[in-house]
């Protein structure tokens, strides 16, 4: 947490010898979750019938931890720090995210096909589900 405030507080130097404005807003959690997904969009997975996710780019069965919040919950789409191999290959600080996001972050990696969502198939009851 240290290192996390001593970040914050460099960055608020910056934006102040460029005088811009520092603003906050809490309780934007989309911007959040956007900011993370700029930051680790090679990291993107999509669910699968099964309940585990296959990675976009270069296609890998992967699964969220057990000790995420997300482990019960298997959101659509997801976006992870870092791959574990243990039993399975786990995916660890795993956020929610939406795909249109990928192409209008990264388009230079990411194309309309890469994230188009198949809501067509039916996911298994109680999964693919996160706010």
């Amino acid at each position: 947490m240290k290192r996390a405030r001593d970040i914050r507080d460099q960055l608020e130097g910056l934006l102040e010898r460029v005088e811009i404005e520092l603003t906050s807003n809490d309780n934007d959690y989309e911007a959040i979750k956007k900011a993370i997904t700029s930051g680790f969009f090679p990291h993107s997975a999509k669910l699968q019938k099964n309940g585990s996710y296959r990675t976009i780019k270069h296609p890998q069965t992967v699964n969220v931890h057990p000790s995420s919040g997300l482990a019960q919950v298997l959101p659509r789409w997801v976006v992870y720090h870092e791959l574990v191999l243990t039993t399975k290959e786990y995916m660890r600080q795993v956020t929610e995210l939406k795909p249109d996001w990928l192409v209008e972050i990264a388009p230079h990696y990411y194309q309309l096909k890469d994230v188009e969502d198949s809501s067509s198939k039916k996911m298994p009851r109680g999964t693919g589900r996160a706010s």
